[in-house]
């Protein structure tokens, strides 16, 4: 699985189309990055930039950006409404999937760093990626903005992080540049049954982080009340990491409350939709459905399916596609207009639409595929293939179980089973394909020229390379197509007994796609030179083997004994 992280830079020019799109083109001169969105003001001057890809082009792209901009932005010319105190005034990562926020700060580190040495430009990190905790707000490290960093600079107590400690001349034209890690953001706006822009505002202030001012006598109508340092006393909203406000919108006729969710792990989206509909509820007002503004990650609709799917004690372990299409329904995602997972999600508008898989075919058109005169899909994609059938019919077995009528108390249990049958399926799902890409490598690698020695040389190189993938990938198919024993037995063992027997199917499909990749192993792994890989290769894959048609002759034993009563 890849992993994704998004970048957000800012740079301080919002009116030149001409700066501006020579600072977006350097993005799209680095393989393997999107450039998702940019966004221009003439008021702000300034021009929000959005992409994503894997973290090693996203932050070359993203130090391109940097570089672009100080060369094209001269910051004692520059005049706007919004805050600022770089070209490129703010940079941060932000991880989408499969990736940690503790991986993302090093990568961001990392790119201060480069910032800082290579392009002798200051740097602050901020949020999650800030040295000590009075650096972490952004705000805090851009103080008194540009016109302030002459003198901020050279102090300790605010020298950068990375780069010159000096307002050298070069710096006097780029400023400083703030380098952070910060989760992702999430605008979501609340369908109200209301036209009232003050019902809105209530609802909003009653659940964003900051809250209300608290007023004497508790009166809306009432002065509002200070502290001893003369500052407004707040009473805090009940959500964490959010911003809200109260509006109409006249193109639908409705009130709104529009939220910005600013830490998503600390307030998943369901999360705050749920309490956005209990506090409308105690006002009299009734949610609708909501809009997501922009793209969201995939773990955003995943994680609300899952938790909806849980409400109504059904099992999560079902396909992607069906989770999130319980996402969308139950938080009303299409109320205004229809919501396309496929334009909205940033991991799906990132595939490939043109890229061919195995696994997207009919069982008619992979079935004719196998049966053509191409060597690919062979024996590999199939054993994957079988393996998957294999943790299928156990995840089966596992949902039928958990939605079965008497068995509602072990809901949870049978769920947690086909939740482990469906990361079992994805993998070998993946390993179908991926046995046809590793073959497809040894053919190019075959096809390389060599004619000179060294021609030679990295043709035979790229074979062995080549070979030695092709050997792995079915290995891994083996050892993962084991795994699905683990969901088989216990649904033979405890299952629903009128599936018992498609749990035995599932076992003889798992025995099969072991015993059919290990083939692939012994045949690819023949063709290595590296005898003591290809030794501890085998060795292992026998084992597996062995234990694999133990394992099913013991399954369809007890399937037999249950058949028989």
């Amino acid at each position: 699985m890849k992993k994704l992280i998004e970048c957000v830079p800012n740079i301080s020019e919002g009116r030149d189309r001409n700066i501006i799109d020579q600072v977006t083109a350097e993005i799209e001169k680095v393989e393997g990055v999107k450039l998702l969105d940019v966004d221009p003001g003439a008021t702000t001057n300034r021009t929000v930039i959005t992409f994503v890809g894997e973290p090693e082009p996203v932050c070359e792209a993203a130090y391109r950006v940097v570089k672009k901009a100080a060369e094209l932005i001269d910051m004692r010319n520059h005049h706007g409404d919004h805050p600022r105190f770089g070209a490129t005034d703010v940079c941060p990562l932000i991880p989408v999937s499969n990736i940690t926020m503790e991986e993302v700060v090093e990568y961001a580190h990392k790119l201060g760093e480069r910032i800082g040495n290579e392009l002798n430009i200051p740097v602050f990190c901020y949020e999650d990626a800030a040295y000590e905790p009075k650096r972490r707000n952004l705000a805090a490290c851009r103080q008194g903005e540009y016109e302030a960093l002459k003198e901020r600079i050279c102090t300790e107590e605010w020298k950068p992080d990375f780069g010159p400690c000096q307002f050298t001349d070069h710096v006097a034209t780029t400023g400083a540049t703030a380098v952070g890690a910060r989760d992702f953001l999430v605008a979501i706006n609340y369908n109200l049954n209301t036209t009232s822009t003050r019902r809105a505002n209530a609802i909003a202030f009653d659940v964003r982080e900051k809250g209300r001012p608290q007023r004497e006598g508790g009166k809306v109508t009432g002065k509002p009340m200070k502290d001893e340092n003369g500052k407004p006393i707040m009473i805090p909203g009940t959500l964490k990491g959010t911003k809200a406000i109260g509006w109409f919108i006249e193109e639908y006729g409705i009130a709104q409350v529009s939220m910005n969710i600013t830490n998503i792990t600390t307030t998943p989206v369901h999360v705050a939709f749920e309490e956005v509909c209990n506090k409308a509820a105690a006002r009299g007002v009734r949610v609708t459905g909501c809009e997501i503004v922009g793209l969201i990650p995939k773990r955003v609709l995943v994680e609300a399916g899952k938790y909806y799917l849980a409400k109504q004690q059904r099992s999560l372990g079902v396909s992607e596609d069906e989770i999130v299409k319980i996402a969308i329904k139950s938080m009303g995602l299409d109320d205004l207009k229809p919501f396309d997972p496929q334009e909205k999600v940033i991991e799906y508008v990132l595939e490939d639409k043109n890229v061919k898989r195995l696994v997207d075919m009919t069982c008619t058109g992979f079935a004719n595929e196998t049966a053509s005169e191409s060597p690919a899909p062979g024996g590999g994609s199939i054993s994957a293939y079988m393996g998957a059938l294999a943790a299928s019919l156990a995840t089966m077995v596992a949902n039928l179980s958990s939605h079965k009528p008497g068995w509602d108390d072990r809901w949870e249990e049978f769920s947690n089973w086909a939740e482990k049958g469906q990361a079992i399926k994805e993998e070998l799902l993946h390993l179908v394909d991926e046995d046809t890409n590793a073959f497809n490598l040894i053919m190019n690698a075959f096809g390389l020229p060599k004619k000179t020695e060294e021609e030679k040389a990295t043709r035979t190189q790229a074979i062995q390379d080549a070979t030695r993938y092709a050997t792995e990938v079915p290995f891994k198919t083996m050892k993962k197509a084991f795994e699905a024993f683990e969901v088989v037995r216990a649904m033979v063992e405890i299952g629903n007994p009128n599936s018992v027997t498609d749990a035995g199917v599932g076992a003889l499909c798992a025995r099969s796609a072991v015993i059919g990749a290990h083939l692939n192993v012994k045949i690819n792994a023949s063709s290595l030179k590296d005898k003591a890989v290809v030794d501890a290769i085998l060795a292992e894959a026998a084992k597996i083997e062995k234990a694999a048609i133990e394992e099913e002759q013991v399954l369809l034993k007890m399937v037999e004994e249950k058949i028989n009563g």
